[in-house]
C-alpha cells in the first residue's frame, strides 16, 4: 500500500493525529472462515473483506478496523475447517468495536461483509442499534449487493458459493491462495420461489441458510461448491474488484456529508 491505512499497524498518536486532522471514517472487514470447495481457501470471505477495505482506504480517506475473521456459517459446518459465531455473539462484538472507535472521536463507520448475504442479518441489527445507541453514521456494504451491474456485464451467472464470481475475484486480488487445477463445478438449479442471488429478479422466499443435513446431503458431489468456478477468470475479476471498490469510494464520500451530531 502506499500509505498506512490499517488501523493495527499505526501508533496511538498516529490515530489521534488523524483525528485532529478530520478523518473520522473507519471501514470495518467482516469476513467468515468457513470451506470454499477444495480450491480456495477457507478464509476467503475475509480476505475480499479486506482487500476491498484497503483498497477504498487508499483511494478515500479512512483507515481500516482490524478486520472480525469468522462469521455466521452454520450451513458449512458439514466440512472441517469451518467456524461458526453464533449472531448474537456477533452483535455485542461489532458493537463493542464501534463503541470503542466512536468514543475516540470516529464518526463514519461502514461494516463492509465479504461473506455474501448470510452475515447481514444480524450486521443489519447491529448497524442500527449503533445509529440509535452511538449517534454515529454506518452502512452495510455488501459486495453481491454492489455488483448487481457488473455481473451481468461480465456473464458470471447467478450468485452461488465459491463460484465463478468468488473464485475470480480471489485469482485476480491472491492468486498465491487460488488451485484453480483443483476446481469443480456443481451447477445451481433453479428453485421455485427460492432465489438467493439479490440481483435475480423473480419471486421469492427470504434467504435461510441451510440446516446440516441439508448441506450433508449435496455431498460429496458438490465438494462444498455451488456454481461454475472452471469458468473464472482473472481479468473478469479485476474488473469486479474494480466496481465494488468504486462503489465504496461513492458510499464513503457521501458519509462524509451526513452527520447526526
Amino acid at each position: 500500500m502506499n500509505k498506512k491505512v490499517l488501523i493495527a499497524e499505526m501508533t496511538w498518536p498516529e490515530i489521534a493525529d488523524l483525528l485532529a486532522a478530520g478523518l473520522d471514517t473507519v471501514i470495518v472487514p467482516i469476513g467468515s472462515v468457513e470451506q470454499h470447495g477444495p480450491h480456495l481457501p477457507i478464509g476467503t470471505d475475509s480476505y475480499v473483506a479486506q482487500t476491498l477495505a484497503e483498497h477504498v482506504a487508499e483511494l478515500a480517506e479512512c483507515v481500516v478496523a482490524p478486520p472480525i475473521w469468522c462469521g455466521f456459517s452454520p450451513h458449512h459446518m458439514v466440512l472441517p475447517g469451518t467456524i461458526t459465531i453464533r449472531p448474537e455473539i456477533l452483535i455485542e462484538y461489532v458493537y463493542d468495536l464501534i463503541e470503542s472507535l466512536a468514543t475516540h472521536g470516529f464518526q463514519n463507520f461502514v461494516l463492509l461483509n465479504g461473506h455474501r448475504i448470510v452475515n447481514i442479518m444480524w450486521m443489519q441489527i447491529a448497524a442500527e442499534r449503533m445509529k440509535r445507541q452511538l449517534n454515529v453514521n454506518v452502512v452495510v456494504a455488501d459486495p453481491a449487493y454492489l455488483s448487481k451491474e457488473i455481473v451481468v456485464d461480465l456473464g458470471f451467472g447467478k450468485v452461488g458459493h465459491a463460484d465463478a464470481i468468488e473464485s475470480s475475484h480471489m485469482w485476480h486480488r491472491y492468486p498465491e491462495l487460488v488451485q484453480m487445477e483443483k476446481a469443480i463445478d456443481f451447477p445451481l438449479v433453479d428453485s421455485s420461489l427460492y432465489h438467493v442471488d439479490p440481483a435475480n429478479g423473480q419471486d421469492t422466499l427470504c434467504y435461510v441458510p441451510s440446516s446440516y443435513a441439508e448441506a450433508a446431503s449435496h455431498l460429496p458431489d458438490s465438494m462444498g461448491v455451488a456454481g461454475c468456478p472452471t469458468a473464472s477468470d482473472p481479468a473478469k475479476g479485476a474488473r469486479y474488484h474494480q466496481h465494488i471498490v468504486d462503489n465504496l469510494v461513492t458510499v464513503i464520500n457521501r458519509l462524509k456529508v451526513a452527520d447526526p451530531r
